[in-house]
């Protein structure tokens, strides 16, 4: 990004902001006692999708779906409280970023107001930089249309407002659906980032600069302040063999880039991040010692005989497995895989010492697997107080061979402490979590 120019950034409302895309939930609400609801329910959905899919005209989609709602002002409230607790997670950690750079953030959409202010506000959105639609009510607050001179109730609208605003500066927009690319196809951006959190319409990721997969990944490429230091999307996560799918969702829904092999191919050893094996597959020691970017491998049952404990251990890999194998629920291991991801976890693992953190607030949580000789922690810590960091806490397990050290420190701190990390002799790995 230039940084001689301001920069700003468009985002879009529903299934970008939120999981959902309001009108459909403001029908469900609203619509809840009627008999033909689920055929009404239906026809809302199919006019917003053709909308953002490009096949039918913007403001023809929004007339067809605000006839049919039948909504008034307490459906609208009902609705707010749920959107509240439907924002996309990876909007929601990132509060930190809408507060930077509360001048630059714009929601443009072509939902309403109503609905939309209420939800942003929380996130240091100024009022002044929402943009949206805006409903028309009869005397008993009942909704019976929308104001028809907004530029976003028709079709192209988004690129109408922005050639009003004349923003000046660089723009980049993050959206799900065709009027979001819109305003790229018609110069009126710079980047446009294809958001597909919630949803991927495949017709306009085709035409995106960059798909984004997370809010996180947004800010990473851009280099912009964020909660994750790495995004979850570009950690590939390998599950091989026999895995039920309710295992597969636990580390799906946290956002890593699943492949799911009937064995593990030679393509993914040396990217693999993260590693979860069927009971009865067996891994091969050579292979595991080139898995050099694997974080953690979870194990469907006893991994004994099948992967070797002490080399995961000698390259810093948390095992996860269940020696007695007396498995646990399908989620059991996954979870403890994604907790060791999220916060550094390493509760009943089988190699590691067993640390159970709590989440640290406004800070940075910095993870140091080293082998257990004396004087690591002193050097460690050495590094913060040269560099001025301020260690907000600091945890330290080790059993025979390695030390397990967590430290978190306040949120600002120089790239050259990591690299320092890194280079402490017996160091085995280095990441930071957030």
């Amino acid at each position: 990004m230039d940084k001689s120019l301001k920069n700003y950034y468009i985002i879009d409302f529903d299934s970008t902001f939120t999981q959902v895309e309001a009108l459909d939930e403001l029908a469900r609400i609203s619509l809840q006692k009627h008999p033909d609801r689920e055929k009404i329910y239906q026809k809302i959905e199919d006019l917003t999708n053709a909308a953002m899919e490009g096949k039918l005209s913007f403001r023809e989609s929004l007339t067809g779906r605000v006839q049919l709602l039948e909504a008034n002002q307490d459906h609208l409230k009902q609705l707010v409280s749920r959107l509240k607790k439907k924002v996309s997670s990876s909007f929601s950690r990132n509060k930190a970023f809408f507060k930077k750079h509360a001048d630059d953030v714009l929601i443009v959409s072509g939902g309403f107001k109503e609905f939309i202010t209420p939800v942003v506000l929380p996130y240091h959105i100024k009022k002044e930089n929402i943009y949206a639609n805006t409903f028309v009510f009869d005397e008993e607050g009942k909704i019976i249309g929308y104001d028809e001179n907004n530029p976003l109730s028709s079709e192209g609208g988004k690129v109408k407002l922005l050639k009003e605003l004349q923003l000046p500066g660089d723009i980049y927009g993050i959206g799900d659906g065709h009027s979001d690319f819109q305003l790229k196809e018609f110069g009126m951006i710079k980047k446009f980032y294809a958001f597909t959190e919630n949803i991927e319409r495949k017709t306009v990721a085709e035409k995106a600069d960059h798909v984004t997969p997370s809010f996180d990944e947004f800010l990473y490429v851009n280099n912009l302040p964020r909660a994750i230091s790495y995004p979850k999307n570009r950690i590939l996560c390998l599950i091989v063999g026999d895995v039920p799918q309710e295992a597969i969702q636990v580390l799906k829904k946290d956002g890593f880039s699943i492949r799911h092999k009937t064995s593990f191919e030679e393509k993914y050893v040396a990217d693999v991040g993260i590693l979860l094996l069927g009971h009865g597959e067996k891994l091969e020691d050579e292979k595991l010692k080139r898995a050099v970017k694997l974080k953690t491998l979870g194990y469907l049952g006893s991994s004994r005989n099948k992967v070797s404990a002490e080399i995961c251990t000698e390259m810093g890999i948390v095992l996860f497995d269940d020696p007695r194998e007396n498995p646990r629920n399908a989620q059991f291991i996954p979870k403890r895989m994604a907790d060791f991801i999220n916060k550094g976890d390493t509760y009943l693992s089988t190699n590691f010492p067993n640390l159970q953190l709590p989440r640290v607030a406004n800070g940075h949580r910095l993870i140091h697997i080293h082998r257990n000789v004396p004087g690591i922690m002193a050097k460690i810590n050495l590094i913060f107080a040269n560099h001025q960091i301020n260690i907000v806490g600091q945890f330290l397990m080790t059993n025979p061979k390695i030390g397990y050290a967590i430290t978190d420190v306040s949120a600002e701190y120089d790239k050259q402490v990591l690299k320092e990390l890194k280079q402490i002799e017996h160091t085995i790995k280095f990441r930071v979590l957030y």
